[in-house]
């Protein structure tokens, strides 16, 4: 099986210094690879150091990897990457490889106590990586039910065998269907009641709906299983079952000659699968993660078919995410029907949107970013980052991605109303919705933004909020989409400052941003009262002939509120005396949010409570931001602090371990 070296992302603060936590993890570097190839059973544990910086890591190597020079090199090249990543002077982060030939993690927390160390419970947060094929046919309920007893029995039957606690097991399921490959494994301290009880938690994670997945790995710390419908190990199988299931062999074969996977292609007519070698950057490699305290999980992965990331092959994905799926090219074109005119939904800067159909009859919109475009991959890259680590009802999902030579695709959930700028600025569409839509749609954007800033696991700015990234599902439900600009920051950071250029759309853009590139979540707050104010009055805050002597739409409704006329602003179709009250005070929160300090904005959480409630006392608003300035609605690019590319978009973490 050949091993594929993946970049980890250089999420690292700009002004760090070089901490003792560093050096510490360099000794382990030095000691842990001969410490796991030495012991009998490849498993290793070491602590170096004293509080605060003292480093607990473990290692081991899997079951049937039985050389101990190549177990030595595994974990050796993994300490090799994680340190070459680490810039010199700058701090080093609590690290984690999920799948592989080894298995190392190093951390300032006591890992190395397994009850101290939630190994089998649910705090201990799994990684999860789904096979994309599906399980069809007439025996598809046989099969899932055949390939559920291969686990069961694969799980109990490492737990019971000492010392390594390691099994391997295969189901023939006497159709065309091919055999399906099992391996369970445990790290050797756990008992045999520890490691069953670590294992039976996660195969009970494979619920009705992912049974019929072609294959699963689900890893925690101490303990991990994973199956595919094709040979991914060395060795015979430890157990069979099936029709035809002959006496189990011992383990496996002492071979240091470790042998290439073998990919299968399964022979049913209604459902050609294309071979595994053909998926994109991720799915049946070797995976690196890198995390801090509180387990949040990044996944790093480099196509092991094309090198076309032209000198930044970074990409960051998250296991926990069961729902992303990693396309192949094939699929996309047999689902877009070659990327016909007739599925062309609109075409923008990044490139065209397709409707497509998966077999199973699954609805599809795709991205399909354009050749040679350096913000089109920004926003790819960008994207594929968000996706475990934002799961919301008003956020669209992002169902998976394709990457193959020059085409960068993403595959998001199809929504037929397409966004909210195709309603609120024509005037037949806007006719549609009446006033308890439009409310429910400023209430959903506005709950899907305070779980960007406070609910998902880290603080999420957006950046680029406007109509035409809110999306219309069948009920008009909003959902917030393009998280191309987004930036990423630990959930104790509230500001950021760009030291390159400023993107985003000048007509929803926040003063401190466009001027200074200061941007955090009351940026956002900024978009979101512009976004309500053309809501509300059907208007964009652009073009001075809609908004009598002012040039801009803020400005408009400032002068109406100052003159109590805020009734004015209303579209007409809406009726405002039958809703008064609830449209004043939607404008009064917009008006709040469009302030120009930032500190007078309210936060997402006191929008939500305030619209939430009859009876809170609002605020009055100050004069807001560009009372009596042109803004536009074009695409920003304004140089901030330096002439960088605009292609230079990056996610920033903040916080080391």
């Amino acid at each position: 099986m050949d091993v594929v070296v993946f970049l980890l992302a250089a999420l690292f603060p700009a002004a760090a210094t070089a901490s003792v936590f560093c050096d510490n993890v360099k000794l382990v570097a030095d000691t842990l690879p001969k410490n796991t190839s030495s012991s009998p059973v490849h498993f290793a544990t070491t602590t170096v150091g004293k509080a605060p910086d003292i480093v607990y890591a473990l290692a081991f190597c899997r079951g049937d990897v039985v050389n101990g020079t190549a177990c030595a090199e595994c974990v050796a090249n993994i300490f090799a990457k994680w340190l070459s990543d680490t810039p010199p002077g700058e701090q080093c982060y609590e690290a984690a490889s999920y799948y592989g030939d080894c298995h190392v993690f190093y951390s300032s927390d006591n890992i190395l106590d397994p009850s101290n160390s939630n190994i089998t419970t649910e705090i201990d947060e799994p990684f999860e990586r789904w096979n994309v094929n599906v399980i069809t046919g007439d025996d598809a309920g046989r099969i899932v039910g055949l390939i559920h007893d291969l686990l069961v029995e694969t799980v109990e039957k490492a737990a019971s065998t000492a010392p390594r606690r390691f099994a391997t097991g295969a189901m023939d399921s006497g159709t065309n269907f091919p055999t399906v490959n099992s391996l369970a494994q445990c790290t050797p301290d756990l008992s045999a009641g520890e490691c069953l009880a670590c294992l039976q938690r996660l195969v009970g994670m494979v619920n009705s709906t992912m049974a019929l997945r072609m294959g699963a790995q689900i890893h925690v710390m101490r303990c991990y299983f994973r199956y595919e419908a094709y040979i991914f190990y060395n060795g015979q199988p430890m157990l069979r079952i099936g029709p035809q299931s002959p006496a189990p062999t011992p383990g496996p074969t002492n071979n240091p000659t470790k042998h290439k996977s073998k990919l299968w292609v399964i022979p049913v007519a209604v459902v050609p699968l294309v071979a595994a070698a053909s998926l994109c950057f991720v799915f049946y490699s070797p995976w690196f993660t890198r995390y801090r305290k509180g387990k949040a999980m990044r996944l790093q992965g480099r196509s092991r078919r094309t090198h076309d990331w032209q000198g930044d092959d970074e990409l960051v994905l998250d296991g926990k995410n069961s729902e992303f799926s990693v396309f192949d090219f094939e699929q996309i074109l047999e689902a877009t029907d070659n990327f016909s005119d007739e599925n062309k939904l609109g075409q923008g800067g990044f490139g065209a949107v397709y409707m497509g159909h998966f077999p199973d009859g699954l609805e599809i919109a795709i991205k399909r970013l354009a050749s040679h475009s350096g913000q089109g991959f920004t926003e790819f890259r960008n994207e594929v980052q968000l996706i475990a680590k934002l799961q919301h009802r008003n956020l669209v999902r992002l169902l998976g991605c394709c990457s193959q030579e020059e085409e960068k695709i993403l595959v998001y959930e199809y929504l037929p109303n397409k966004s909210l700028d195709f309603f609120i600025f024509d005037e037949d569409k806007r006719a549609l919705l009446d006033w308890s839509k439009l409310l429910a749609i400023i209430e959903g954007i506005a709950h899907g933004l305070l779980y960007q800033h406070k609910h998902s696991r880290l603080r999420v700015i957006h950046r680029d909020l406007k109509p035409s990234n809110i999306l219309l599902d069948t009920e008009m439900n909003p959902k917030i989409s393009d998280f191309g600009l987004a930036k990423i920051f630990s959930s104790n950071s509230t500001e950021g400052n760009t030291t390159r250029r400023v993107v985003g759309t000048y007509g929803y853009m926040a003063p401190e941003y466009a001027s200074e590139g200061i941007f955090s979540i009351k940026s956002d707050v900024f978009s979101f009262g512009v976004l309500v104010l053309e809501i509300l009055s059907g208007k964009r805050n652009s073009g001075s002939h809609q908004c009598g002597d002012f040039i801009n739409l803020i400005g408009y409704a400032w002068q109406l509120w100052e003159e109590g006329r805020w009734a004015d602003l209303v579209d007409a179709s809406l009726v405002p005396k039958n809703h008064s009250v609830e449209m004043m005070r939607c404008i009064n929160i917009a008006l709040l949010c469009v302030q120009e300090n930032v500190i007078d904005r309210p936060t997402m959480a006191d929008v939500v409570a305030i619209l939430s409630s009859e009876t809170m006392i609002l605020a009055e608003p100050k004069q807001p931001a560009y009372f009596n300035v042109r803004v536009g609605n074009e695409e920003a690019s304004i140089t901030a602090t330096d002439s960088c590319s605009i292609n230079d978009v990056t996610i920033s973490v903040t916080t080391p371990r």
